[in-house]
């Protein structure tokens, strides 16, 4: 690390060494010879002797800001806090800033830079003072909203996500109407956690009425009905999400086979199932299915039904489910053996990822509706196929 930031300050010392020249010849000197600066053999001697946070302070000292200079400061507080060395990048840009000969352009240009610092540092109030006073710069509006809008969602206030969302719609035009739904989920979510059922429906349906596509926004609104003990409007919630985005139906089915069943309408469940699987071959609606074969027409037709599933779309879970029901009517030694295959397709099972974000690839178990490796919203989906539904 050292080494690098050794090389990385070759090129200032090399600016510096000709600025430092540039101010030390006379004015009537005609020699091409310069003289060198003392300043700038001190600065080369910290590089010398391994010192770059000395080194650099002289460099700087020495570095007029201007059309020349500029850029060389912008770049190299740029390069460091790319390489997580924060407190160099802003010491650099704060110095940049108090120079009173910088330009308007230049001056807000050093700001953005320096907001980015203090985000990258945590320093996030500082970071939000800075951005929302760019706000009016023209070259920047866009970007510091963004940036606001990351502030906002690592504190997690989410009412001022929500109005500075809405200022990038009217300053841009781009609709914000998929993270804003996320933003009133959370406010929801957090009313929930308060013991403030009421407010939090009136927030589900604003995200509803905001994005109605928003499937998480269908999920809550199901789960507080059926907390109200209304398990008609559930199932209404609940189904809604075929047209939403089915591949998260399966985040409903559990919360549908409840509510059916105290309705006692579990054969219209099985026929809706039985619609969707015609769709899309989902795990979590073969296995409800299976249990209510096995329940209704006994093992071997269960058995049955599962090993047709499996012929069509392989399936680890399947395959479990049909090792499991075979265990139980199958006489020793095989019983034995399927218990060993048992015991694998577990395995497999419990070290396998449910849900993956198809924009960066973090994978987990736990559906996280903004993903944890690319902050996106939504992108974390169920996995398909045969290590998933």
């Amino acid at each position: 690390m050292l080494l690098e930031t050794l090389f990385l300050l070759l090129p200032v010392a090399a600016v510096s060494g000709w600025v430092a020249g540039r101010r030390s010849k006379p004015v009537d000197q005609e020699s091409p010879r310069n003289t060198i600066s003392p300043i700038y053999l001190q600065g080369l001697n910290f590089l010398l002797n391994e010192q770059p946070d000395k080194a650099i302070d002289v460099f700087i000292q020495i570095l007029e800001v201007d059309s020349d200079t500029i850029e060389t400061h912008l770049a190299l507080g740029s390069l460091f806090r790319r390489r997580g060395e924060v407190d160099r990048a802003i010491r650099i840009h704060q110095n940049l800033i108090a120079r009173p000969s910088l330009t308007k352009e230049q001056r807000s240009q050093a700001l953005f830079e320096l907001g980015q610092d203090y985000l990258r540092a945590g320093l996030l109030d500082r970071a939000e003072a800075l951005f929302s006073d760019l706000i009016a710069s023209a070259p920047h509006t866009e970007v510091a909203l963004n940036y606001l809008i990351d502030i906002y969602q690592q504190e997690k206030d989410w009412e001022k996500a929500i109005e500075t969302a809405r200022r990038i719609e009217v300053k841009t035009g781009n609709k914000q109407y998929s993270r804003v739904a996320h933003y009133y989920c959370e406010l929801a979510e957090q009313a929930i956690r308060n013991g403030d059922k009421i407010r939090a429906q009136k927030l589900v349906r604003k995200a509803l009425n905001t994005n109605k596509k928003s499937v998480r926004a269908s999920l809550l609104e199901g789960k507080l009905e059926i907390q109200n003990g209304n398990d008609k409007a559930a199932i209404k919630a609940l189904r809604r999400i075929e047209q939403q985005d089915i591949t998260y139906l399966g985040e409903a089915i559990p919360l549908l086979v409840e509510c059916y069943q105290r309705q006692e309408r579990m054969d219209e469940l099985m026929d809706y199932l039985e619609q969707l699987m015609s769709q899309q071959q989902a795990v979590s609606a073969v296995l409800v299915l299976s249990e209510q074969i096995q329940k209704q027409q006994g093992e071997n037709e269960a058995v049955h039904f599962i090993s047709e599933s499996l012929q069509k779309h392989p399936s680890i879970k399947l395959l479990d489910k049909l090792i499991d029901l075979n265990i139980k009517q199958t006489a020793e030694p095989v019983r034995d053996k399927l218990q060993i295959l048992k015991d694998v397709t577990s395995k497999l099972l419990a070290n396998k990822p449910l849900y993956q974000c198809h924009l960066c690839g973090f994978s987990s178990k736990q559906l996280y509706w903004q993903c944890p490796g690319c902050r996106t919203w939504e992108s974390l989906k169920p996995i398909q196929g045969a290590e998933g539904d």
